[in-house]
């Protein structure tokens, strides 16, 4: 299974549309979404054509093809607009035998960490900073941002696929 795996997108329709695009272009069964979808949050400045409304449009069509985990800007009237589930901690994903635990990043992360097996995966955004890391124990995995990416990253995405994550850019 191809899983594209991406992150706060914080109400950027124009980042949202580039994302969709590198996602049907990608051939990826599913869009894999770690929180912060409509909402840019009182850290973040407003990202390029902020329009939330537009992401709910451009999301809709994808539905059934998006696995959604909460980010610390999504909240229960986000779910009233999205037509999706969002507003679950984490997410379980098995693939390419890989055991991944997915989540936003404000609750699990590398300080305080998930229920994980050796070999694991901990699988975040969040931070805005794309990461691949062996841990020891566990490999931290972080796609970056799609629209505010941090620390000199580029606007950012993951592809796993037979196992391998890696990186794209939009």
């Amino acid at each position: 299974m191809k899983l594209f795996i991406a992150s706060d997108i914080h109400g950027s329709a124009f980042w949202c549309e580039k994302m969709i695009k590198a996602f049907e272009e990608s051939g990826a069964e599913k869009l894999v979404l770690l929180g912060d979808i409509l909402y840019h949050g009182p850290r973040n400045d407003l990202p390029d054509e902020y329009a939330p409304k537009k992401v709910i449009s451009l999301l809709a069509p994808l539905k059934d093809r998006i696995l959604c985990v909460r980010g610390n800007c999504d909240t229960e009237v986000d779910q009233m607009v999205l037509n999706f589930p969002i507003l679950a901690e984490y997410a379980l994903i098995y693939a390419d035998g890989l055991t991944i635990f997915a989540t936003h990043g404000h609750v699990f992360n590398n300080d305080n960490l998930p229920p994980l097996s050796k070999g694991d995966i901990l699988l975040h955004g969040h931070t805005h900073v794309p990461v691949i890391k062996d841990m020891g124990d566990y490999t931290y995995v972080n796609p970056g941002s799609v629209s505010i990416p941090k620390e000199g990253s580029d606007h950012s995405y993951l592809i796993l696929e037979s196992g391998k994550f890696t990186f794209g850019k939009l």
